[in-house]
């Protein structure tokens, strides 16, 4: 009980620059969540039709692997479509794996999105940290302008102990944004991994059965 009244105690010490910043915390955790939720589904989605495409490309019944891949919804199924789409046509390996590249170019976007506010948003927090000190600091000193000089001291410690809330909480607010921030690109990072690593495994496949004397190998889940 003691702690929270000290956190309310410092909230309301810190002045008005203290409730924008705690909006710049709300929103930076409402999208971290939503970022982190959409990664995780998405990567075991991806995984999911991996395993399901992976043995009619073992049988190279690649008109059906184009059919799951098609009707799912996922990243790693709209690259294998649109490679499994162009093989039909293509002569040359390059081809597919162009086509294969534009559908990644296609949902980078969708892995990477609102991640970058993150790092904004740390950005704001703290800038409003200092711009909250700052006006409490100039707010101080025109107090203390005014004030018996027998007091001069003792205000200007207790409006300077005030005024450096908001740079505290910004500070609070901006590093596990920073951290929220980093994490989320490593996560995405890893999504576009495995699937720049099942791209080639599947090219690789492609190759292997456009020459029957090569051994196939057959790639293991993404």
């Amino acid at each position: 009980m003691a702690s929270f009244d000290a956190i309310v105690r410092f909230f309301q010490q810190g002045g008005l620059f203290m409730y924008p910043i705690l909006m710049v915390f709300a929103v930076g955790v409402a999208i971290a969540l939503e970022r982190y939720l959409y990664l995780t589904l998405a990567r075991g989605a991806n995984q999911r039709v991996w395993k399901k495409v992976l043995p009619s490309l073992n049988r190279g019944d690649f008109r059906q692997a184009e059919g799951i891949a098609a009707s799912s919804r996922t990243a790693i199924g709209r690259i294998l479509s649109y490679g499994l789409s162009r093989a039909h046509s293509a002569r040359r390996r390059e081809d597919v794996e162009m086509a294969m590249e534009e559908g990644l170019m296609e949902v980078m976007p969708r892995l990477e999105r609102r991640t970058p506010y993150l790092g904004t948003l740390a950005n704001i927090a703290t800038l409003l940290g200092l711009l909250g000190t700052i006006i409490g600091l100039i707010q101080a000193f025109t107090a203390v302008a005014q004030a018996d000089p027998a007091q001069k001291a003792d205000l200007l410690s207790a409006s300077i102990s005030v005024a450096m809330n908001t740079t505290a909480f910004g500070l609070m607010v901006a590093i596990p944004m920073l951290l929220l921030h980093a994490m989320l690109q490593s996560k995405t990072g890893q999504i576009v991994d495995s699937l720049e690593m099942a791209s080639v495994r599947f090219l690789n496949l492609l190759g292997e059965r456009e020459r029957p004397d090569v051994r196939r190998r057959m790639p293991e889940a993404a």
